[in-house]
């Protein structure tokens, strides 16, 4: 998913609640890949510590970002940002 200089991207930081956003990502399962995008309007942005990795030290810290997004039918869903994902501004004929 290479971002080209003409692509208006976003980082997590310039986000806030109530920005329309279209957020492209990888899905990867098992030796499997497809890329998909989800509109919504943000709710919010966090940062959550988690435990994802086997047999690290008790005190590494491992953080992740993440939007909570709104759909169009008003359901809330979580997208977890990594380096795969391209973060846009929605288009404008989305309401």
């Amino acid at each position: 998913m290479p971002v080209t200089s003409l692509e208006a991207t976003l980082d997590c930081d310039q986000l806030k609640p109530g920005d329309r956003i279209e957020v492209e990502h990888r899905v990867t399962v098992g030796a499997r890949q497809w890329t998909t995008r989800t509109r919504g309007k943000v709710v919010r942005i966090e940062r959550r510590r988690h435990g994802l990795h086997f047999r690290r030290n008790f005190d590494d810290k491992v953080y992740s970002d993440l939007i909570l997004l709104e759909l169009p039918d008003r359901e809330l869903t979580t997208v977890t940002v990594d380096e795969f994902t391209v973060v846009r501004p929605a288009p404008l004929a989305e309401k």
